[in-house]
């Protein structure tokens, strides 16, 4: 079978290899992978900024979906034929997050676990869970980081029909965003540096869309919007500086969710600020299997369907990762791995 291992660090490095197809043991089930979908993560992991201790080769990338293909003896949840997609976080089932539920060390493209670059893989129960019946196996394959973390940001920030949500930029967890806050009935502003992209936002239901680089006095433009109360939940995406951009334009009482580091892993807020807004700024991380389960449902019920940019080949993988680099895309880019049509 054909895998994508990262040699060095370095887009350039990722290179297609062979090896033989795996036997699941007990407890175990092996999955065709057709797709995987590709976050600023796994960018950050083949350039070595997140873990310049990786052992090499390496197998990366977080997010899969596929076929199983075969299940041990003892296994009851799945079948073969079954549709599944990967879970980030498997220790996390339900409830709030605990340091050894969230342990780094049990999730798949990080490091410890191999990643989803290969057309073969193994893996135990808990990294695994159906997908929606109205979406493709590439479509799926995009849900488990930028899928989940949209849903959790809005969750967490009580989203209700009505709410004025503000999202940042056009990546893969700001299209999901978009995706469900029209579905529940609430009101989207999104900024972007591409009017192209703005249209394309637009018709995805984005009531209000501002070109920052081109409007400066954006924060203006939003108070006015809103009638001078700020909006009820952002998206941060984007972190470092924007934070407090993000809280300058938040009405009083209103949430947070940090959910990316695109600006830095630093940042500096004005206290003053953030208590005069009595805001709420949570940073969080995806979210648990339940939580999936949950968007799941709401998927299904909605028929919504991921943004897809663009498919890349397997063959295309380092084309891929430097098209995510560029930050040309609009929702998710996936690299296929089967040439099967669902």
């Amino acid at each position: 079978m054909k895998t994508v291992e990262l040699h060095a660090f370095g887009i350039s490095n990722l290179k297609v290899n062979e090896q033989t197809v795996p036997v699941p043991k007990l407890g175990e089930v092996l999955v065709k992978i057709e797709a995987v979908s590709l976050n600023y993560v796994d960018l950050l992991v083949v350039k070595g900024l997140l873990n310049p201790s990786l052992e090499l080769p390496y197998i990366p990338v977080c997010d899969g979906a596929g076929i199983i293909e075969s299940v041990s003896a003892n296994i009851t949840a799945f079948q073969p034929g079954d549709r599944v997609a990967t879970t980030f976080i498997p220790d996390w089932i339900s409830g709030k997050p605990t340091s050894q539920a969230t342990n780094y060390s049990t999730r798949q493209g990080l490091g410890n676990v191999a990643g989803q670059l290969s057309k073969y893989k193994i893996f135990q129960v808990n990294q695994l869970i159906k997908i929606p019946y109205n979406l493709s196996v590439v479509e799926a394959s995009t849900l488990p980081i930028a899928g989940l973390t949209a849903w959790n940001a809005l969750k967490y920030g009580n989203l209700q029909a009505g709410d004025t949500v503000l999202l940042h930029g056009t990546g893969g967890v700001s299209i999901f965003a978009l995706q469900f806050v029209k579905a529940l009935g609430a009101k989207v502003i999104i900024r972007s540096s591409s009017n192209e992209k703005l249209e394309r936002t637009q018709k995805l239901g984005a009531d209000l869309t501002i070109n920052y680089k081109t409007t400066p006095e954006w924060e203006n433009i939003i108070r006015k919007y809103t009638d001078g109360k700020g909006v009820d939940i952002v998206v941060e995406t984007v972190g470092g500086s924007n934070l407090q951009k993000s809280l300058n334009v938040l009405r009083m009482g209103g949430h947070i969710s940090v959910v990316g580091l695109l600006d830095g892993f630093e940042t500096n807020i004005n206290t003053l600020a953030l208590l005069h807004q009595q805001a709420t700024i949570k940073g969080m991380e995806v979210g648990s299997t339940h939580d999936f389960a949950a968007m799941n449902h709401t998927i299904e019920s909605y028929d919504i369907h991921p943004v897809i940019d663009k498919v890349f080949t397997f063959e295309q993988t380092q084309a891929a990762f430097e098209y995510l680099e560029n930050g040309k895309h609009f929702g998710k880019v996936v690299i296929k791995l089967s040439d099967n049509h669902i």
